[in-house]
């Protein structure tokens, strides 16, 4: 059987996508809350990132977006568009607010790429239950549909990630992982005027040395819960409060 190459596997991403927005957009009613939670992770180079977001996704049965989808995605006029038109009204307002914020951010002007970027990435956001791998979506997507995760591991094991997957020497991988791992920080501290490194910057930080991929899932799946148990309390506190205040008028 011959194994799909590299871009039939991002065409099949792309259409499953698509499929995606289109799915979200006849799902999205007046009484659902806006928007839906998302996951974005952040990782060190060769910490597991692609195969614990793949299992997260199956687990969730979200779309998962990597960052040559996200490239695709924000560099093609025509699928940008496409994304923009698979949103409603009330996720539209959303966006705009939510990209304002971050415009209001000098650094993300300077560039037409980043602005595409985070139109991009939140535009995903509003549709929701996806998630998202790198290109600085836990520093773009808002925090309170967000949970952002960034995944860790010791040096020896990322490096043997990386050798397996590439088929490089110990050097060239230690290589690898220092040049990539700068290249993304840099970006984050250029564009958004963060640290990825911050551990302050995430609702959760995994070891995946310690935990194996299927374990980390279970962790990621727990805080989700969490977060969305708090989200629905936070939202039945608001609309109480409100009800009482129209019966003291």
């Amino acid at each position: 059987m011959r194994l799909p190459n590299s871009m039939e596997r991002l065409a099949e991403s792309m259409d499953r996508a698509q499929r995606h927005w289109h799915t979200q957009q006849r799902e999205h009613v007046s009484e659902q809350p806006l928007p839906g939670f998302t996951i974005a992770l952040s990782r060190e180079t060769g910490a597991a990132a692609t195969t614990i977001a793949r299992l997260l996704g199956a687990r969730l049965g979200w779309t998962v977006y990597d960052h040559e989808l996200i490239e695709q995605i924000a560099t093609h006029l025509g699928v940008r568009s496409q994304l923009l038109d698979s949103l409603d009204e009330k996720r539209v307002s959303w966006l705009q607010e939510c990209v304002q914020a971050v415009a209001a951010v000098p650094l993300v002007r300077e560039n037409t790429y980043v602005r595409h970027l985070v139109e991009t990435i939140l535009s995903l956001g509003a549709h929701g239950q996806c998630v998202i791998v790198g290109r600085g979506a836990a520093h773009i997507l808002p925090a309170g549909t967000t949970l952002r995760v960034r995944l860790v591991a010791t040096l020896e094991d990322r490096i043997a990630t990386i050798r397996t997957l590439f088929n490089l020497s110990h050097r060239d991988a230690a290589q690898h992982i220092a040049i990539t791992d700068q290249q993304r920080v840099r970006f984050i501290q250029d564009h958004f005027g963060k640290d990825p490194t911050d551990s302050r910057g995430y609702d959760l930080v995994l070891n995946a040395s310690r935990f194996a991929p299927a374990q980390c899932v279970e962790l990621i799946s727990a805080a989700l819960q969490s977060l969305k148990e708090r989200a629905r309390d936070s939202n039945t506190a608001a609309v109480v409060a409100q009800s009482e205040e129209s019966v003291a008028r």
